[in-house]
């Protein structure tokens, strides 16, 4: 059994991959590692469910394969799922590595993308995924976690910013939770968020105020160096000192880091080893330059010569080497840049400590020089200085580089493995910050250089300088001399120089640094020895002299910082050193004044010309130079220099004063009061000394030092009277402000500066003093604390004329007001305290001026909202009016906006996050907001410029008011503004700024969290907005349509803003909003719904201006949201239609917005359905006076809706270019016909205009631009601008138009339609506008018409049937067909690739009738066959006799009806004659009527009326015998007219095609089939038809009688032989003719009763064997080629019904051989009068016909009774033209009345057809509307009309028996020549019909080649095979129904062998015959 599983535990996520699909058909489903599951239900060991991302297959799946996660279900987002449990960060890895998958996929298939962005992204991927597998493992330890976090968040954040996605708000590395926090600390938690991704980059953005230099806040840097190694290879030990050069101050500022290497040992150091790495630490600002140097001193020790370092030796020296350099600006240059923004914030770049994961490496080469250079070696390199240097060939030193800023202390906790062996190498100096716990007593002792005496050798010293540190008793300090920093290397007693050989004036510049203990210093000395290192005897060093230093001087201050020389003393003996008594009273240098000049003693002799100088440094915390300082300490001394120690202490350094800060406070409070507490003479002084020492404390260079002093009040401090002696020097600083002098300000502005530590005293001082009285006298506190802010309010009172000078003070005042109250907080009370410093700022006045105390002043109240009196509900009561009456006066005038929003976000954040508790408090203090606020706010925003820094602060603390407003705040709110227009004008400018807001975003587009709680605060906010509308500006009196206007049009806006379009969104972004905010769009539109409501007779006033703004959010895709707000169209139409009687404003609003908003991708077919369904519903519902004419409205709109949305589908891509052409012309349509918007029509006859033009549509773009210049009259009518045209009269832009389209027409060779715009022109050039120029032009235009006309090559254009089946096809051509237009020499094949480009989804269908499935099938079948156009039979053209030129252009042009025809097999089985294929050969015409005449603005119109009809094989006979004796007679007029020049071939074809025929058995056939008497009395209503081919064959005696003389005039003496061949022939065929068919058909019929069998049989063997009728015609020479001028271009290899594809004459022939039955295209001159043809549309009589009159002929005429709408008229054009012949002679009164026994009558309707083939009514209703539609579009047309690679079918295999197959047209001649007479071709008995298949073929199976039957004169069964599946024909009056039986019987083959004919053709189906290439289409 299934149980349900509880909704916490229906999550999971699948562990393994689960095929159930295969496993468990039917009910199992498939899992893929790592999908997330719900599941529903479980039962066992199996559960059910689906997969999160396919919610739509439920399915069951094991326990097993999946692992279950805590989660918890969404309200708005159904079955989804969110785990509880999981790590934040883990889940985000997650997710974003689905999105970035996503993105990753488009990236790879759209390959527009570089490979560069694909590969990182994919890295980023592969990043994330090992990160969140690394947290899912639980092995890291608490920090590798975080520090995990922070990098995986810090990659998702930049990738994310490079992608453009949206940006993710953190808390640190948590997303923030914007549930939990309100509009303004989300929107800095985004501002912070932003700078840290943009920080990832490289930049933060630091904000400080500069006020100096010195003020800039203080940040540490250090240089991480990890020593690699030097490819020098040494036979001695090396030591390798590194510091870093200042080449600005040339000066090192570092100490040295030494790394030894022995010998033998790898020059290579692994960076992780021991001694490899140090970090230069504390480097300051001004340190960071690009001219800073790292210097690698290279020191060989061993001997005295390199060259002898391989002898073995104990005495080891040490000797220069090498130097290198490396300039490392490009590890620390970065933070010199500075650049202050617009906003006032100054952007420092620098990278931070996690920017740069990896240290760089650099490498640089070593250099030598001289050694007494070797000193400076490092300046000549820095200088590049290259004349005293040489490379060390083959050397180079490697070293690692990385910088890192901030506390050094933190960044080795968060880097313990960099800097596990890390040693650090101090800077020379202190550091820009000095911490108080920082103890330093070094002095650092720089050698720089020395003279010294030779000692009468003629070679110089070898001298080593050794250091030591001495106690005063002689004994060596140990451990306190430090040539280096090494890991390896500790103190040392003694330290050694390096050796200069033979050289007495050495430099070495070597820097040591000395540690002594603070104890000892002051008996401590540095002695310095020197040493002559032989290299002759035996290596031993040699005592010469000694120099000593005393570290403290007599007057008890260390020894000064700089340069000393130092007196040298001669001594060889070291033991007289041990003594120090015998040389400290000596003096030690050589121009100190205050030692005693003495020469020597008796131990010591001063060597005069040696010196020694040295520098010195001191680096300490417990040692000073400064007398100054000394005098303060020891002030009871000498109590007579005490002023002017107080005055001297101004010009003590920092340094020294933070040193002994604890001390110089003791004794500056020891002196401030008397021992009885009052105040002394020094009081003034001491206190001016403790505020500069306080201002001292503010410098971020030691800033560090404020716990110093807190700790000191703490702990140290004792003075428990001074409270009083420090409040009352505050009072009166204070009070003397105003007359106190200028030079004074600077020190009272300092004391105001100081109020922190002032009060820190004050308050500590209060406080003993109390524990010390047990608080007796508190209430003295209070009143001296109340005078002093009594003094405070006069000072910040306006004062005098020079307040501008003393602004300052008051600024200081309040800069610093927080610190002073912050500190009596502790010993007032708070409330007390809260309106003393209220007052302060009430009695600041409020200027409309910008004041200049503002930014102070705005500032305190900063600190005042921030300090812990604000968050007292007492105090806060008392604070905050104030504070809102000041923010209201800014906000109006526009003043200190940035610091208004900053008081103004801390209230917000502070009320909010105190909103979540319950307290009344609260909510008073936001009414108290609100209404000081709001309006101001809104003012503000609404007047500030959009590019403002603050705009964004500004619009947060608008959102955040609103966001804490509620029902009751807004009712107060309204009680604020009474009146009416205040009201007014606040609503409006609310409105205004929500709007603006919405349409201009102030928030970065990746902002999405933030825009989205402020979309829903702004949803919350009109609801409440919208309440006063309808209380006070509803009623009649009241009502404000512009107030109402501005409402619903921002709803309207907010509904539409791009946020909130959710299906635009990527499905996990729109699940999240659903999650959190649901679909706001449908709270508004029902807001927006219940304000029109309430409206009531008040609509009127919003229509139209409001008809576009409600269709567009009608448009919106979410299906509530429509139907709920369609509705108001309803209300619009009633409320127009009672106002104005019509609802037209409706109407044409409607349509144009419409129309616009659709074009915006707007809209779709879903909307289109409710559009009609839910306002007929309310019609039929409601019933209104005008139901009928809203009925059409919205009928009408609704067609629009799918013109407009079959438009828009098709609106981009170059391969929907003709299906847009088709768009617009239904468009077109609409506009013309159904709503008559002019504007609209010309828009799109321009873009069709325009498309015709891009497709080189010449004669259709003039079309196009015709339907413009119809519309305008020849008058001077001023025309605005519009269409591309400038501002002229109507006649002007009728000319421009109409020489446009002349233009267009001359380029598409249809010179016919321009010569009457030519002829209009004329006209009026010459009679009214008198403009001979232009007439002369316009003429010269006419004429070169004619003469193309005459002149020209046009090719004659194929037209084709298309129909489009199937639901799969859009609207505007489903299940409909069209006429097309071919392009020039476009043939079928190339027609049909064409169409399938366009539809590449589509299959071909056979030529048959479509069944219903396939009408209502899903998919898409098209059906394409060639068909003949009629042209008008009325054109007296056509009927004169004029050049074949002039005729052909009428035959194929300007034509609106075509036909095809079809073979039926219909024959009777038992019928002795049925081997004779022209009794049986039915034809099934179809007969097709276009929407516009062709060609037109489309090269495709609709078909809106077909017709089907059977042709009887007598009358199929008749047609044929009378086209073929059309195109003699039409030979030989063309003959007759000019017969000079032209060739005689095809005449001589045509003539022997016809005389010496072969094939098909002659005109016996038509005897044996049609003159029996077997026929005539079972067809006894084919007599006519009979006659009629009687009178044919007789006519055709007598054309080929005429022809023949021509013919042998004309034929030149080679071709005369064929000619007495056909002379022959033709004698023949006139005896025979004469014989047979002499007689009318009822004569041989009675003839033939009365003649016995056997004799008839007889006589049949007697003419079968003498007659010409029964001998087979000769081929026609296929050597010979037709070249007439007059030839036709038209060729068509295709099919249709059953209709055969191939042709009976030559390719290059006038006749069109695809039509059984083909219309009169040419006109021919008559023989003669008695030769005339006979009527072919005339019905035939049945008795003898009488003399053949002239041919007449009439155009097909649609009657307006036909049936249109909706349905197809279907009519044979023969009987058409047979009707409009008889229409002419007053036969017939319409089309309808006489049209054929099937189109006649009322009761014979069943031979009309629609598009499906079921029967209508022959007449409709003459007022029914008539809607055609356009027909599809084609593809672009293709600069070559034929298919790349295809011209030919290819060779066609063999076929069976009986089948017959066509030969295309372009094949060769040898190749149709295939009915020779020693080939004879067979026409065997009918293969059976294949078996139905289910693949869609296009065509037919069965072909006939041309040649096979065009030479027989019978014409009968050309274009036709004999067993070409057909349907049952309907019924009709002169075709009976074929039994089904009959139909499908099968024929045996005839066993006649008298015509035998070989069949070498083979069979191919359409499908194969157009899939392969034509070129290789070869018979075997």
């Amino acid at each position: 059994m299934w149980f349900p599983v509880l909704v916490e535990k229906g999550a999971g996520v699948a562990i393994f991959s689960f095929h159930g699909v295969e496993i468990i058909p039917g009910y199992g489903i498939d899992l893929d590692l790592g999908d997330t599951v719900h599941i529903l239900q479980e039962c066992g060991e199996w559960f059910y469910g689906y997969v999160k991302t396919r919610r739509e297959k439920k399915g069951i799946f094991p326990k097993s394969y999946v692992v279950l996660k805590t989660a918890k279900w969404s309200k708005y987002v159904p079955d989804s799922i969110l785990a509880k449990s999981e790590d934040p960060v883990v889940r985000e890895c997650r997710s974003v590595g689905r999105e970035w998958g996503e993105i990753v996929k488009q990236l790879y298939v759209n390959g527009g993308q570089s490979t560069y962005e694909y590969d990182a992204l994919c890295r980023a991927i592969r990043d994330i995924i090992d990160g969140r597998r690394q947290l899912i493992t639980g092995t890291l330890t608490q920090d590798q976690i975080r520090e995990l976090k922070l990098r995986l968040t810090q990659k998702i954040d930049g990738k994310n910013r490079s992608l453009g996605l949206d940006l993710v708000p953190r808390v640190g590395h948590e997303v923030a939770n914007a549930d939990e926090m309100g509009a303004v600390e989300l929107y800095h938690v985004h501002k912070r968020s932003a700078e840290n991704a943009e920080a990832g980059r490289g930049t933060v953005r630091k904000k400080r105020v500069i006020l100096s230099q010195h003020s800039q806040k203080a940040v540490g840097h250090h240089l991480y160096c990890s020593f690699r190694g030097f490819s020098y290879q040494l036979n001695d030990d090396c030591e390798v000192y590194f510091s870093l050069f200042d080449a600005q101050r040339m000066q090192f500022i570092s100490e040295r880091f030494l790394v030894k290497f022995l010998y033998g040992m790898s020059n290579f150091v692994d960076k992780l080893q021991l001694q490899g790495t140090t970090v230069f630490e504390d480097l300051g600002f001004i340190d960071l330059h690009p001219e800073l140097y790292l210097v690698a001193q290279v020191i060989r020790v061993g001997k005295m010569f390199y060259s002898e370092s391989a002898k073995k030796s104990s005495q080891m020296y040490k000797r220069p080497f090498a130097c290198g350099v490396l300039n490392v600006a490009e590890i620390v240059s970065p933070p010199l840049h500075l650049k202050i923004g617009d906003n006032g914030e100054e952007e420092l770049k620098f990278p931070s400590m996690t920017s740069d994961p990896e240290e760089r490496e650099f490498t640089f080469k070593l250099y030598s020089t001289d050694e007494k250079d070797f000193s400076q070696l490092h300046e000549l390199l820095v200088k590049k200085t290259m004349g005293k240097v040489s490379v060390v060939s083959g050397s180079f030193t490697i070293v690692g580089l990385k910088m890192f800023t901030g506390d050094l202390s933190i960044i080795r906790h968060e880097n313990p493995i960099i800097f596990k062996n890390t040693v650090a190498t101090r800077k020379l100096g202190f550091p820009d910050i000095i911490y108080p716990g920082d103890v330093r007593n070094d002095i650092y002792v720089t050698l720089d250089h020395g003279e010294f005496e030779k000692g009468g050798k003629p070679t110089g010293k070898n001298i080593e300088v050794s250091l030591l540190v001495l106690e005063g008793d002689g004994s060596t300090l140990q451990s306190s001399i430090y040539g280096a920093v090494s890991s390896s290397v500790t103190g040392t007693e003694e330290y050694q120089s390096v050796i200069l050989y033979h050289h007495n004036c050495p430099r070495w510049n070597e820097t040591i640094r000395i540690s002594v203990p603070i104890e000892k210093f002051p008996s401590a000395h540095l002695r310095i020895e020197y040493n002559h290192c032989s290299t002759k005897d035996k290596n031993i060093k040699k005592l010469f002299g000694f120099s000593f230093v005393k570290l403290i001087d007599d007057e008890g201050t260390t020894i000064k910082d700089g340069p000393h020389e130092l007196v040298v003393y001669k001594c060889e003996d070291k033991a007289k050193l041990r003594d120090t008594q015998n040389y400290l009273g000596l003096p030690f240098l050589s121009n100190n004044t205050g030692q005693q000049v003495i020469i020597g003693n008796q131990t010591f002799q001063r060597s005069t010309k040696e010196m020694l100088t040295i520098s010195t440094l001191l680096v300490s915390t417990k040692l000073t130079q400064n007398l100054d300082l000394v005098s303060l300490l020891k002030w009871r001394s000498n109590p007579e220099k005490i002023k002017q120690t107080l005055e001297n202490m101004a010009k003590v350094s920092g340094e020294e004063i933070v040193k002994f800060l604890q001390d110089v406070l003791d004794v500056l409070f020891a002196m401030f009061l008397s021992e009885e507490g009052e105040s002394n003479d020094y009081s003034g002084d001491v206190f001016i000394v403790l505020i500069n020492i306080f201002v001292l404390l503010e410098e971020g260079k030691f800033e560090h030092f404020k716990p110093v002093i807190d700790a000191y009040i703490t702990d140290h401090f004792a003075a428990a009277l001074v409270y009083r002696g420090l409040l009352s020097t505050v009072q009166h600083y204070a009070d003397v402000v105003r007359r106190a002098p200028k030079e004074f300000y600077s020190q009272i502005q300092k004391c105001f500066e100081s109020l922190e530590f002032i009060f820190k005293f004050i308050v500590q001082s209060h406080i003993l003093f109390a524990r010390a009285t047990c608080g007796e006298i508190r209430d003295s506190f209070s009143k001296n604390v109340n005078a002093l802010f009594i003094a405070l309010n006069t000072m910040l009172d306006d004062g005098p004329s020079h307040q501008a000078e003393y602004v300052p003070i008051q600024a200081a005042l309040l800069y610093n007001l927080s610190k002073m109250y912050n500190e009596l907080v502790r010993v007032m009370p708070m409330v007390e305290l809260s309106k003393l410093v209220t007052e302060l700022f009430t009695n600041i006045p409020l200027k409309e001026s910008v004041h200049p105390l503002s930014p102070a002043k705005l500032t305190a109240l900063h600190h005042l909202v921030k300090s812990h009196l604000f968050s007292e509900k007492e105090c806060r009561g008392i604070i905050l009016p104030e504070v809102c009456k000041h923010l209201r006066h800014h906000l109006s005038h526009r003043q200190e906006l940035k610091l208004c929003t900053e008081v103004l976000d801390d209230i917000l954040i502070f009320l909010y996050k105190r909103s979540k508790t319950i307290d009344n408090r609260i909510h008073d203090d936001v009414e108290t907001v609100g209404t000081s606020t709001l309006e101001m706010l809104v003012q503000s925003v609404l007047v500030l410029e959009r590019t403002s820094p603050i705009v964004g602060n500004l619009v947060t603390c608008l959102i955040g008011l609103l966001q804490l407003m509620d029902q009751f705040h807004y009712n107060r709110l309204w009680d604020e503004f009474r009146e009416s227009k205040p009201l007014r004008d606040l609503l409006l400018r609310v409105f205004l700024v929500f709007r603006d807001l919405i349409k201009h975003d102030v928030f970065p587009v990746d902002w999405v969290v933030m825009k989205l709680l402020t979309d829903s605060i702004m949803l919350k906010s009109l609801h409440e907005f919208s309440q006063p509308l309808v209380l006070y500006f509803l009623n009649k009196y009241s009502f404000d349509s512009q107030l109402w206007s501005q409402y619903f049009n921002l709803a309207v806006t907010y509904l539409t803003q791009p946020a909130l379009q959710l299906e635009k969104f990527r499905t996990g972004k729109r699940e999240s909003i659903l999650q959190r905010y649901g679909d706001m769009r449908v709270e508004m539109g029902f807001q927006i719904l219940n304000m029109w409501s309430n409206l009531g007779e008040n609509k009127i006033h919003f229509i139209p201006s409001m008809v576009g703004p409600f269709l567009e959010v009608t448009l919106v895709p979410e299906t509530e949201l429509r139907k709920a707000t369609l509705n108001i169209f309803y209300d619009m139409l009633e409320a127009d239609q009672k106002f104005h009687g019509d609802f037209k404003q409706v109407e044409c609003e409607l349509i144009d917005k419409l129309d616009m908003l659709v074009s915006q991708n707007k809209g779709d077919d879903e909307y289109r359905q409710l559009f009609n369904s839910i306002l007929l519903e309310r019609i039929n519902e409601f019933d209104p006076p005008w139901r009928s004419t809203g009925i059409s409205f919205i009928n009408s709109v609704t067609r629009l809706l799918e013109r407009l949305l079959d438009y828009r589908n098709v609106l981009q891509g170059d391969e929907n270019r003709d299906k847009r052409m088709s768009s617009i012309s239904n468009l077109l349509d609409f506009y013309k016909t159904e709503i008559n918007r002019q504007e609209m029509y010309l828009r799109y006859i321009y873009r069709l205009h325009d498309l015709h033009l891009s497709a080189e549509n010449y004669t259709e773009a003039g079309f196009t631009l015709l339907l413009h210049a119809e519309k305008l009259n020849w008058s001077i009518e001023k025309l605005p601008m519009e269409c591309n045209y400038p501002a002229q009269t109507e006649m002007e832009r009728k000319e421009e138009l109409y020489l446009r389209i002349l233009k267009y027409f001359d380029q598409g060779k249809i010179w016919e339609k321009g010569i009457p715009l030519c002829k209009e022109l004329a006209n009026l050039y010459e009679f009214k506008f008198f403009n001979y120029t232009k007439l002369s032009h316009i003429l010269k235009t006419q004429a070169s018409f004619y003469e193309n006309i005459l002149t020209q090559l046009r090719p004659e254009p194929e037209y084709f049937r298309v129909g489009f089946f199937g639901k799969g096809f859009p609207l505007f051509v489903r299940n409909k067909e069209f006429i097309y237009r071919g392009l020039e020499y476009e043939r079928l094949a190339t027609f049909i690739q064409r169409v399938l480009t366009e539809w590449p989804t589509a299959e071909m269908l056979k030529n048959i009738p479509p069944d219903e499935s396939i009408l209502t099938s899903d998919a898409q079948f098209i059906q394409i066959c060639n068909v003949k156009p009629i042209p008008d039979a009325n054109n007296p053209i056509l009927k004169a006799q004029v050049s074949e030129k002039i005729q052909a252009y009428y035959n194929v042009n300007n034509v609106d009806a075509f036909c095809f025809d079809r073979r039926l097999n219909k024959f009777v089985q038992e019928d002795p004659d049925n081997q004779n294929e022209f009794k049986n050969m039915w034809i099934e015409r179809t007969s097709m009527r276009s929407a516009n005449p062709l060609p037109g603005i489309l090269r495709w119109f609709e078909v809106v009326e077909k017709r089907i009809e059977q042709i009887t094989p007598v009358r199929y006979a008749c047609e044929r015998i009378e086209e073929v004796n059309r195109q003699v007679k039409c030979l030989i007029n063309q003959y007759s007219t000019d017969p000079s020049g032209k060739n005689v071939n095809p005449l001589s074809m045509k003539l022997q095609g016809i005389l010496d025929a072969t094939v098909m058995g002659g005109l016996a056939n038509y005897r044996d089939a049609f003159f029996t008497s077997d026929f005539l009395q079972n067809n006894p209503d084919s007599i006519g038809y009979v006659n009629k081919l009687r009178n044919l064959i007789l006519e055709q005696v007598n054309i080929l009688e005429a022809g023949l003389s021509i013919h042998g005039k004309l034929a030149p003496s080679q071709v005369q032989p064929l000619h007495n061949r056909l002379v022959e022939c033709f004698a023949q065929m006139k005896a025979d003719v004469e014989t047979d068919f002499s007689r009318s058909p009822s004569a041989n019929l009675s003839l033939r009763r009365s003649d016995s069998g056997g004799v008839r049989d007889s006589g049949r063997k007697t003419l079968s064997s003498s007659s010409i009728i029964n001998t087979p015609l000769p081929p026609v020479p296929m050597e010979l080629k037709r070249v007439t001028e007059s030839s036709s271009n038209r060729s068509s290899n295709s099919s249709t019904y059953g209709q055969l594809v191939g042709t009976f004459f030559d390719q290059n022939s006038d006749e069109d051989d695809v039509y059984s039955k083909p219309s009169e295209s040419k006109e021919y001159k008559s023989i003669n009068s008695t030769n005339s043809l006979t009527n072919a549309n005339s019905e035939p009589s049945l008795s003898t016909p009488p003399p053949i009159p002239n041919r007449q002929r009439m155009r097909i005429l649609q009657s307006a009774s036909c049936p249109r709408n909706n349905e197809y008229i279907f009519m044979p054009p023969n009987r058409v033209r047979e009707l409009c012949a008889e229409k002419q002679n007053g036969h017939y009164n319409s089309l309808n009345s006489g049209m054929d026994e099937s189109f006649g009558s009322g009761n014979k309707s069943e031979s009309y057809r629609t598009a499906n083939g079921s029967p209508v009514p022959v007449c409709h209703n003459e007022n029914e509307d008539i809607s055609t539609t356009d027909g599809p579009p084609l593809p672009p047309r293709a600069k070559n009309s034929e298919i790349d690679g295809i011209s030919v079918p290819p060779i066609l295999p063999k076929r069976l028996p009986r089948k017959v197959t066509l030969t295309p047209r372009n094949s060769t001649d040898s190749e149709r020549n295939l009915s020779s007479p020693t080939s004879p071709t067979k026409i065997g008995p009918p293969v059976p019909p294949k078996p139905k298949s289910s693949t869609k073929d296009p065509g037919h199976e069965i072909y006939l080649n041309k040649d096979e039957l065009m030479n027989t004169n019978s014409f009968c069964c050309e274009g036709i095979t004999e067993n070409s599946p057909i349907e049952p024909p309907t019924k009709s009056p002169i075709v009976e129904t074929i039994d089904s039986r009959e139909m499908n019987s099968e024929r045996e083959s005839p066993n006649n062998n008298s015509n035998p004919i070989q069949r070498n053709s083979s069979r191919v189906s359409h499908k194969e015959f157009f899939s392969l290439p034509f070129e290789s289409n070869k018979r075997e």
